[in-house]
């Protein structure tokens, strides 16, 4: 197989190797460690040499998406800009907004002497760039999360297709052209809630994430919790992972996700590691965190009416 990394590393290219971040990193920058697989690692290269074409993400909700654009922009020591996406998102939002009612107001104190006129006319003052735009202007490559684009207006990514096509943008209200010193690598995140449009996806890079298997759970748990004993960790991943295969034989509607399973581990290090490892044995602890539907505790911790 094409050693993509090796190959783009030998031409000078940028490259993202997925290299584990360091447990004094993780404390000093509040990141949170991350494992990708060599395929992830693959397409985020292909995002950074394709330039212009942005990386969806697709997977079920708490399985690492959204922490991907950091882990690349920290290992890379590139400025990261994050873009939440609400229902009333529209995608101007993004390049910029104008406060028209903030200007409406300094134009009522100016006729009350309380402002100065060459503010309210210089149009600027109101202009307020957003993430993209943010990452147009930066002097060096800039990781650009767009997170739950499924969230918005079905018209929300076609209305992105050319700015991000193009590299540039034009501020309506002043007529200035902004366009992209260095083109963003760009990360956008669905959970599938709606359909996007095909124009869109064609101009996307796609990519899965699918779950974790037994082992990177492990590997994953240890990098999170590495003061916690193999012991431990082998019987709540396998206790987990049984939860996760009767909760879809059953068809539950909210399977337990990665995100879960750390939340669960953060609280089962609080106890002596051979209570935990022993109440493992015959039945889950805290299924609170795990399981957020009464339905769910009902038919997996055998709960009575």
């Amino acid at each position: 197989m094409v050693d993509l990394v090796k190959t783009l590393s030998a031409k000078g290219q940028l490259v993202y190797r997925g290299l584990p971040i360091s447990a004094e990193d993780s404390q000093k920058y509040g990141i949170a460690p991350y494992l990708p697989s060599p395929d992830l690692i693959n397409v985020v290269n292909l995002t950074i040499y394709l330039e212009k074409r942005p990386l969806l993400l697709k997977g079920e909700p708490g399985c690492g998406k959204t922490r991907l654009a950091e882990a690349v922009a920290h290992e890379l020591g590139l400025p990261l800009v994050t873009w939440y996406i609400k229902s009333t998102s529209k995608a101007r939002d993004g390049l910029y907004t104008y406060d028209a009612v903030k200007r409406l107001h300094d134009a009522q104190l100016v006729r009350m002497g309380k402002e100065s006129q060459s503010n309210v006319d210089n149009l600027d003052n109101y202009i307020n760039k957003g993430g993209l735009g943010r990452a147009f202007e930066n002097e060096k490559r800039t990781v650009v999360l767009i997170d739950e684009i499924d969230k918005a207006d079905i018209d929300f990514p076609n209305d992105l297709l050319r700015e991000l096509d193009e590299q540039k943008f034009i501020i309506e209200e002043t007529g200035e052209l902004i366009k992209a010193k260095y083109p963003p690598i760009v990360f956008i995140t669905s959970n599938d809630e709606k359909d996007l449009p095909d124009a869109f996806l064609r101009r996307c890079l796609f990519y899965y994430v699918k779950f974790p298997k037994d082992n990177q759970l492990k590997n994953i748990v240890k990098a999170h919790f590495f003061q916690l004993s193999d012991d431990l960790i082998e019987e709540a991943v396998k206790r987990f992972m049984e939860l996760r295969k009767q909760m879809e034989q059953g068809k539950s509607g909210k399977k337990a996700t990665t995100s879960e399973l750390l939340d669960w581990f953060a609280v089962l290090q609080q106890f002596p590691q051979d209570e935990i490892l022993q109440e493992l044995k015959s039945k889950i602890p805290f299924p609170e965190v795990l399981l957020k539907k009464w339905e769910d505790h009902l038919r997996y911790l055998n709960y009575e009416v």
